[in-house]
Order: structure tokens, then sequence, then C-alpha cells
């Protein structure tokens, strides 16, 4: 029954497309908040826009320079390179200074890099706006490229492209650039070749920077609560002071037009086919990029989609499948990608091809296009959640398109779509001749390969009622901006489950967001969908659940699908085994991943008889044993009012909503989930796993504190310790000694028990070293060797990040659910940078004198 939900069976007439009423006044206030933009004497652009609603702000520069603008050093990779270099060190500053000042003033900071920009942006909170606007200044523009750094970063980019090169979606996505474009530099890999990359000299480097990274290349983009006038004076100071310097332009050439269908198909070491078909599409700037991207929203996007609907729910031929319209420049991509059972990934592409033949001939739905629109609009609101994604947003439409305002004339465009012009574009450019397929295969499917046819402060607090049934209800009103978040919470996971069953309470949960006893799974999809709103599951260690996320006009169907789903789900055998054969796809999938594979190898020898041996997503043996009578025994057993918390958080008038969410709470069943517990028992060890891949990753596991405990916030701040670009563990093992691309902690946490542990990503060659720095570093705490700077740098980290891990209704529902959920304070965050602040050198110091024990530590090493 997924025939025609989308799809109707005669081409539709040019009828303009209305615009809901609703929707143009939520954009129009978005679009009318200010934004200062001008331009200092050095060519230098200047975005400003002021948001009080939280107290972080983001600083962002845009240089309009990335890896199609690298010309003679075309698949160098110098772009990248550069990325990496810009903090080890400037003409006022050591490098490891930058990263330590800001982590010192509660902020993060980073950079990526793109086919057409680089990007370096520092959230932290807003009083400290200045510090961010003189460290990135002085990085931009006066690094010093010390040639010892230049060395070792080099060895440490090395290390990150032999990652790139055992993931096979980097090397299908490579696959398909280098494919789709013969002229355009889009073929050639942000990264660089390896080859190309290991012959770049610094003064390449140098060149490349001295040439590129000049004021007028730049845009500096400021979003969040800061002091404008001391804002422009900063401004001033770092940035206006440079002087503007020749800017050569780059030739970068146009795509020549493709005639005929292209192919590359992969067969290495994976467990299942990935693949994708794309066809060459124009930029954003185009006129017909809405209709593209809206196209692609109708194929591809959600659940309900045409191809998620006809290929993955009534075809079963493949396990996942979506679409995107990829527009940066003045070309780009529409790409259809799946992932498939090898044997079945040539009929997936087959039947796709068919598919959308037939929405070409037989046209789009009015209402399928109203859907679409619904979701852009949605993901509008969305990107201003927080100040970081304002400014991103800014900086896009300034730096790729030229036009701050673009997003307006993108959606008067948009809402001009009629579903006769989406069958046009289909019919343009979703054509045979421009066709490009690719795909990653099991070496022994290889066969023979035959062609296919004016705000204000919000509280963040939350109220709490408890129902008589002993369900609990978190109330958080943000009138801030038209978003809502409901989140229903249960405890759960492995704890709770058969043996024999790991993963069944993440597949209860999936089950619960498909199909009721009143809307199929596809129903489900398409109602929400068709509002731009999102409604999934989650699932781990410790819970399970279902969220919810719409417009304030949407809000009764958000509860209507939540209400049904844990009061009337049906778990249809038929559904069971599409979601269950969907997981054993996944845990395939994972298998690829080196760091994945460790990690399950370290979690069974680790926790080993304890429920936590295994992922919460399950292993093969409990997925394929799971029956629909064992998911309604947890259903009864977990999905009961005592166990129920339901945390809302959004634009909502309480006394309008509350009666509805009390009524709904109310039909839970009663009772409490049953009280479980499973002592843990850890044999040390050391263990290797043998993998064939190009790197070596090592991981050392010791018992942690769970969430229950008293000194689970001395875990919080130990992990800070060993964690991120300033701490002692990453400057001795990948700065100084080019030891490893990345190196860290991490932690697997129950409510009373958990697994504090270390991992690190090298070559085979050196993977000794590291474990010998992995122990020098634990015996240094122990012996007391952390310094009152390397505390204070965590506790101000861990704070900042509270506190810009609170920007969104979804986190902050979420938290708060939990804490519920976990018996902790609901508004813990309250008391949070107070526990945080009462962690002392001497609490360090004793946490790893007393669980980092030789006679405790479990030792695996993956390795070629």
């Amino acid at each position: 029954m997924v025939e025609s939900i989308a799809i109707q069976s005669v081409p539709f007439m040019s009828k303009k497309l209305p615009a809901r009423s609703s929707d143009l006044p939520l954009l129009e206030k978005l679009w009318s908040e200010p934004v200062e933009r001008y331009t200092l004497a050095n060519g230098l652009t200047v975005l400003l826009k002021r948001d009080a609603s939280a107290p972080v702000a983001s600083v962002q520069v845009w240089v309009k320079t990335g890896s199609i603008h690298e010309g003679d050093n075309l698949g160098a990779g110098l772009s990248h390179y550069l990325e990496h270099m810009l903090f080890k060190g400037t003409e006022r500053r050591a490098g490891r200074e930058i990263s330590a000042t800001v982590q010192a003033h509660g902020g993060y900071i980073n950079a990526y890099t793109t086919f057409d920009r680089t990007v370096y942006y520092i959230d932290l909170p807003s009083e400290h706006t200045g510090v961010a606007v003189d460290l990135l200044a002085d990085a931009v523009l006066r690094s010093t490229l010390p040639a010892e750094e230049v060395t070792k970063e080099k060895e440490v980019i090395l290390r990150e492209i032999d990652m790139c090169l055992d993931d096979p979606d980097q090397r299908l996505g490579q696959a398909l650039f280098e494919t789709a474009f013969r002229t355009h530099p889009y073929r050639q890999p942000i990264i660089g070749h390896r080859d190309v990359f290991a012959a770049t000299t610094r003064d390449d480097l140098v060149a490349y920077y001295r040439a590129r990274y000049v004021p007028n290349n730049l845009v500096l983009v400021i979003t969040g609560d800061f002091d404008p006038a001391a804002t422009r004076a900063a401004i001033a100071e770092h940035f206006g002071k440079a002087p503007r310097l020749r800017l050569a332009p780059v030739l970068v050439p146009d795509e020549t037009a493709q005639l005929a269908r292209r192919d590359q198909h992969l067969f290495e070491d994976v467990q299942v086919s990935r693949a994708g078909l794309g066809w060459q599409i124009p930029g954003l700037t185009h006129p017909d990029a809405p209709a593209l991207d809206m196209l692609a929203m109708v194929l591809g996007h959600g659940d309900s989609s045409v191809l998620w609907q006809t290929i993955r729910e009534k075809n079963r031929l493949v396990h996942s499948i979506d679409a995107m319209a990829w527009s940066p420049g003045t070309s780009g991509l529409f790409y259809v990608s799946y992932l498939a059972d090898p044997d079945k990934r040539l009929a997936a592409e087959q039947a796709i091809l068919r598919e959308l033949a037939r929405v070409a001939e037989k046209g789009i739905s009015t209402k399928a296009l109203a859907k679409a629109v619904r979701q852009a609009v949605t993901a509008e609101v969305n990107m201003r959640k927080t100040m970081s994604g304002q400014a991103s947003r800014l900086g896009a439409s300034e730096v790729v398109v030229g036009d701050i305002n673009y997003n307006r004339t993108y959606f008067q465009r948009l809402f001009a779509l009629t579903p006769a012009i989406l069958r046009r574009v289909m019919q343009t450019y979703l054509v045979p001749q421009n066709l490009t397929v690719v795909s990653s295969n099991p070496k022994d499917s290889a066969a023979p390969m035959v062609k296919s046819v004016g705000q204000e402060n919000a509280s963040l607090d939350f109220e709490e009622i408890r129902l008589p049934n002993g369900a609990r209800l978190l109330l958080q009103p943000n009138h801030q901006l038209p978003n809502l978040h409901l989140r229903l919470a249960f405890a759960g996971g492995p704890m709770f489950e058969p043996a024999g069953r790991r993963g069944l309470t993440t597949l209860l949960s999936t089950l619960l967001s498909k199909d009721t006893a009143r809307r199929s799974a596809e129903a489900v999809a398409l109602a929400i969908e068709a509002v731009g709103g999102h409604f999934s599951d989650f699932a781990g260690n410790n819970s399970f659940g279902l969220a919810a996320e719409v417009l304030p006009g949407d809000t009764d169907l958000a509860l209507e699908l939540m209400a049904d789903a844990v009061l009337r789900p049906s778990f249809k055998p038929a559904r069971l085994e599409i979601e269950r054969e969907s997981s054993l796809a996944a845990l395939k999938e994972s298998l690829d991943d080196v760091v994945t594979v460790g990690r399950k190898k370290l979690r069974e020898k680790f926790f080993g008889a304890h429920p936590f041996a295994v992922e919460s997503g399950g292993d093969e043996a409990g997925l394929t044993a799971m029956k629909v009578a064992d998911l309604r025994a947890l259903h009864r057993s977990l999905v009961v009012a005592g166990n129920a918390v339901l945390a809302v958080a959004g634009d909502f008038d309480a006394k309008k909503l509350v009666p509805k969410l009390k009524a709904f709470l109310a039909k839970l069943p009663k009772g409490s989930a049953p009280k479980v517990q499973a002592g843990l028992t850890v044999v040390a060890g050391d263990f290797s796993e043998t993998q064939p891949r190009q790197q070596a990753i090592v991981f050392q596991a010791f018992p942690g504190p769970g969430l229950l405990a008293p000194d689970y916030e001395v875990s919080e701040v130990a992990d800070e310790l060993f964690s991120g670009m300033s701490s002692h563990l990453f400057e001795r093992v990948r700065e100084e000694k080019s030891l490893a691309y990345f190196v860290r902690s991490s932690r697997i946490v129950g409510l009373e028990t958990g697994m504090f542990y270390f991992y690190a990503g090298t070559s085979p060659q050196r993977y000794e070293e590291v474990i010998a720095e992995l122990n020098l570093e634990v015996a240094r705490v122990q012996q007391g060797g952390v310094t009152a700077e390397e505390l204070q740098r965590c506790q101000t980290r861990l704070k900042a990040g509270k506190r810009m891990g609170m920007q969104t209704n979804s986190a902050r529902a979420m938290q708060a659910g939990l804490n519920a959920i976990y018996r902790l304070p609901v508004n813990d965050w309250r008391t949070y940078d107070a526990r945080i602040d009462k962690v002392t050198l001497v609490d360090i110091q004793a946490f790893a004198q007393k669980y980092f024990q030789l006679t405790q530590r479990v030792q695996v090493v993956v390795k070629p």
C-alpha cells in the first residue's frame, strides 16, 4: 500500500503552490532580524548579528579559498594543510597558547575546509567575544608556519589520509566525484592525494598562505549576545590594521557537458554494498536550484518519501536510501545513495531508475510538494537554534552566493514552485546521458557489470508535575523561536533485556515509531513530514523513547503520533523483519570502520558477562532471535506510567497544552520499571584484533564510576583532561611525537558502573610507542603531575560546554528528561558549575589511583 501517496497517475497542470499562511510570517520575522554588514578599508567584509537569547557568541572567519583554488598545486590539499597549521604559532603567540587561551575562556575552537572555503571559528561565552576576535585575526593574518610544526603536521595529515582510505564511505565519495567531474577541480579530494600531499614543501604552503590569506579575501561573521561597540573596536584593532594586498584571480574551469553514462565500481574489504546514482546539475544561484532541492526532498527525504516507500518498504531491495541536491557553486550533483545486500545492489539500481522514470512521466503531487516546502521552512527555522548555526547561514550566503539576503530570494522562488516545474527539472537534469553510477562492494561479489536503464531571556528551568499514576511531566516554555520539542523517555537498555536478546530495547524504540493501530509506518512518516516536523526514536545504554519536533501550530499532531506510538503499537511481524534486516545491515556496515570494530572488541573483553558487553544496538545473535512476543513483553514491562517522563520545551501555551499532555500520560498503564542490577568483574588482559586496514587503533580500558556515583563529576573532569587539542596527552602524542592522528579518552556509563577508556589511531609500526605514552600519562596523573592550569582549563571548558549544550529546545528536553529517568535533579544545570569547580587536584590524583590500576586494565590493539 505504498503506491501513490506522493505521486498521482496523471500529469499536473501548472497550478501555483499555496504557501501556508503561517509560514511566511514566521520566515519574514526571521529575515527581518537586523544584520550589520560593512567593509573595512583593507577590503575585509564584516557581518554582525546580535542575538541576546543566550549568553554565547560565535566568531567565524571565512576565507574565500578552498581546494579548488590551489592552482598549480591542485590535488595537494594545501587549503586543508593550512587549516591544520594556523593554530601552530603566530607572530605574537606560541601554537599551544591559542587553544589554551580559548579553553581558558570556556570556548571551543575548530576549523574546516571545503572545496571553496576554509572556515575558522570560536564559540564561547559572549563576554569574551573580543578574545575570539583577537585570536582569529592573529591566526589568520599573522601565522608563522614554523618549519618544525609543518613537518610534524604533515605526519598527522598522512594519518588522516590513511583514515579516509580506510573508510568505505570516503572511498565511494571520491569515486563519485572523480567519475562525475572530468575537468572541474571537484574531482580532486579536499584533503589531497597522498603522494601529491607528501611531496609538498613548506615553501609551497607559505606561498599559498601569502597569496590567499589577505584581508580582501576574508569575511568575518559574529553572532550572539556581544557588545556591538566593543566588538567593532576589536575588529578595527585586530583586523583593520592589516593592509590590503594583491589578490590574483584563480581560474576554476567549468565542467564540460556529460554525454553518456559513467560507471565506477569498487570491490574491496567491505561487508555490504554502498551505491550511488548522480546527475550533474547547476549551482546554487541557478533559478532551478530550489526546484531540485524540493525534488530531492520528495524523492528521498524521510520515511514517507517516494524512493523509501517503493524501494525499501515495498520492494525490500535496500536497507536505507535517500536523495540530495548538492549545488555549492557553479555546478553540482543530484545524488541518490543507498545501502543494500551485495546480491540486490544491481536490482536496486534498476528499480530506482524505473521509479524515477515513472515519476518523471506521471508527475509530483501538490501534497508531496507542499510537504517538501514545509520541511524547507522548518530547516530554515532550525538553522537559527544556535549562534554557530546563525553565523554559518550568514557566512554561506555571503561567501558562496554573494548576497546575505539570498534566503529570501530562495524562498520566493520556492513558494512559486508547482508540480509542473518539478516535473520539468526532473526531465531536464535526471536523464540517462547525465548519469554517473558508483558502488563499493565485497570482493567476493565481483561480477560482470550490466548497465541499467525583539527577544526575551527565557528561563532554563523545567517545572515538574507528577501525575497520580506516577508519570512525570516537565515543562519549559520558551517563545524565543517558533519551535516545539516533545521528548518521552523511559528507563531501559541492555540491563532490562533478556540474555540472548541484546538490542531488544533499540528495536522496540524503532518499532514504536512505525506502525500503530491507527496508522501505518508510511502514514506516520507522511503525516509528520508533511508539516516539516520530525518524529524519531532513541535508545542507549540506560534509556529509550520517542521525540517529536514541530512548529507550534502542529503540536496536536505531534502529541497524537506520540500517544499512538506508545499506547497502540502494532508490532507487525513484517515490520519486525524489515527493521531486523536493517539493524543487521547496520551491524555489518559498522564492521567496515576499524575504530568501531576495536570498540566492540573492547566492550566484549571488558564487560564480559555484564549486559554492557554488547552495544545497545545489539548483536547478530540477539537480533536474529527476537520475536514479536519479546517486543510485546518488553513494552508491557517498561512502557508504564511510573517509568515515563515527558519533557516539553519550546513555544507553547501552557494553559492549552498541559491538559492535553496530562490526558495522554494518564492513559499509560500503571506500574514501575523492574529493579535491575548486574555486577561487573573485570578480567585484565591484553588482546589484539587483526583487520585489513592501513592504520592501527590502540584501546586501554579501566573501570569507571556510574552516573550516580559520588565521584562522577571527577570522571567528567578526567575525561576532559585527557581530551582536546590542548591536553597534555594530545600535545605529547600528536604534537610533539607525531605518533597518532587522534588520541583521547571516552566513557561508557551506566547508573552504577562504567568503563573509562583511552584510544588512539596510529601507524602499525608505532602502536607500541603509543601504548608507552598512554602508560606514562596515567602514571603522571597518579603521581600528582596535573597542574592547576590544566585543571582550570578542564573546568572552564566543561562549564562552557554545558552552557552551549543547552541552546536548543531538543537538547534541554533531552537533558531534563534523562535526569528525571536517572533519579538526578531535573534542573541539575543550576549546580553543575559548582560541582565541577569543587573537583580538586587531589581528587584527580585519587581518581587515577583508584580506577587506573594495571590489575584491572583491558587493552585491545587492532592492527593489520
